[in-house]
């Protein structure tokens, strides 16, 4: 009986390891085929405007370099035109847009409705709260279909690891998508536009790497954000591609002290919720 007991609890102990692994398991980057359309040659936009007024308003760039957001503070009024700035992204024809355009899109879309989801179950401690994917194995708000566009219907899983990183194949996708968490890339206070987007998404790769949630090293150790270990293989699929990926956007003082550094010692995430408190 003693060994029964000894038994069913390593097996419980088990199953609540996978439990937690698989939970913060990271999607691999599989390309949606459908999404690849675009027309090179159009000049159609979205207008991004709700979304960019949201963002100015209720986004605090902190002094600690964090930024965010003023989630209590949201107005009725303010919460039902972020829903109709959704609703009409639904709307959009993204075959018709050109790549550039597309990109803004996508990344306002993912970032609008991370922001939705959060106002929809506020209060709460961290998305990882919002316990709605589907599945034994699914934790927080990631795979549950949220929108449907062009009839298609999409989670945020889809918008980021079937879209966005699988079609631009461009790292600096990390520093633009925000989960809502102090351990993830600022949210910024402006919308992505077609015309801003580059920039802004290497403007997010020199804070976030330069910040001590990107990478810091003390003693001679290096320890990142867990983000360049769930999606090692967006960065060189290595250490070693990690600190060439942090080499690139460091500023002189932090590339200084990774000049000596071949391994990454340790990784860590914050998902307390961005809050402006």
């Amino acid at each position: 009986m003693k060994k029964y007991t000894i038994l069913s609890a390593m097996a419980v102990a088990w199953l609540g390891s996978a439990l937690v692994s698989a939970a913060f398991a990271a999607p691999k980057a599989e390309i949606w085929q459908r999404w690849t359309v675009h027309d090179s040659e159009s000049n159609l936009t979205v207008d991004h405007g709700p979304w960019n007024r949201f963002l100015n308003k209720y986004v605090v760039e902190g002094d600690d370099g964090i930024n965010r957001v003023k989630y209590k503070a949201v107005s009725q009024d303010d919460k039902e035109a972020l829903d109709r700035y959704v609703s009409s992204l639904e709307d959009t024809p993204v075959g018709r847009l050109n790549k550039n355009e597309q990109l803004a899109f996508w990344l306002n879309l993912y970032n609008s409705l991370t922001v939705k989801v959060i106002l929809d179950h506020y209060p709460v401690d961290s998305i990882m709260d919002i316990d709605i994917s589907p599945g034994i194995f699914s934790s927080g708000p990631w795979g549950k279909k949220l929108v449907s566009v062009e009839g298609q219907p999409l989670s945020l899983d889809d918008i980021e690891h079937r879209i966005l990183r699988p079609i631009w194949k461009d790292p600096r996708i990390h520093y633009g998508v925000n989960c809502a968490s102090i351990g993830c890339p600022n949210l910024r206070k402006v919308a992505f536009a077609s015309e801003n987007a580059d920039g802004l998404l290497s403007q997010g790769a020199v804070e976030y790497v330069n910040h001590h949630r990107g990478a810091k090293v003390e003693n001679g150790k290096l320890t990142v954000s867990s983000i360049y270990e769930w999606f090692q293989e967006d960065f060189g699929g290595n250490d070693r591609g990690v600190i060439e990926h942090l080499k690139k956007w460091a500023k002189p003082e932090l590339l200084e002290k990774l000049e000596n550094i071949s391994k990454i010692s340790g990784d860590d995430y914050d998902w307390s919720l961005n809050e402006a408190r």
